[in-house]
């Protein structure tokens, strides 16, 4: 259908259609979408938390995480792990110096590389409060939004995305659900 109207797709890639006075359903495939963030009340998660992914992750993987950070917060971690390296490292912090930033990185044996800090919008977290993180592997990078709004890119350090195996999510935040699925 020419013309009509569709849902938020990725940069590059096609939106979906909608029919009339459809908006984003929480938990559907888009980015990002017009709607708050979703937390299900379903609960919390047990922090440290890890999510075994047996296929690795590929291109047009989304990895959607609901959680609330916590009133006291130093910082929070997302890991992606391939054995005992990490693939990519996130971590907000609320305050390393004076200042909020979030750090990324990846680790290789016992070496660290080099620190990327710069994001494209203002920190987007807040103590006590909760978000909607949306981690979208594409075959170049790791594309991540915080409450529908795009922040960074994290370009590949690991080449075998397959072997990417394992997410954790650790340090002062609340889980309320982590998910992976794969958009069209």
């Amino acid at each position: 259908m020419p013309n009509a109207p569709t849902a938020p797709g990725w940069p590059g890639h096609p939106g979906q259609p909608l029919w009339p006075g459809q908006g984003q359903i929480p938990g559907q495939p888009g980015w990002p979408s017009q709607n708050p963030p979703y937390v299900a009340p379903s609960g919390s998660l047990s922090v440290p938390y890890s999510l075994d992914l047996p296929n690795g992750i590929y291109d047009k993987m989304l990895i959607t995480i609901n959680g609330q950070v916590t009133l006291n917060a130093k910082m929070f971690t997302v890991d992606f792990l391939k054995g005992n390296d990490i693939a990519f490292h996130f971590n907000p912090r609320f305050n390393e110096a004076g200042n909020q930033v979030i750090v990324r990185n990846h680790k290789a044996g016992d070496r660290w590389g080099k620190e990327e800090r710069a994001i494209q919008t203002m920190f987007p977290f807040m103590r006590g409060a909760p978000f909607e993180m949306k981690i979208l592997c594409t075959s170049n990078d790791f594309k991540v939004a915080i409450n529908n709004v795009q922040i960074l890119e994290f370009k590949h350090r690991v080449p075998e995305l397959s072997k990417i195996n394992r997410i954790s999510v650790y340090n002062d935040v609340i889980l309320t659900s982590v998910r992976a699925e794969t958009l069209p």
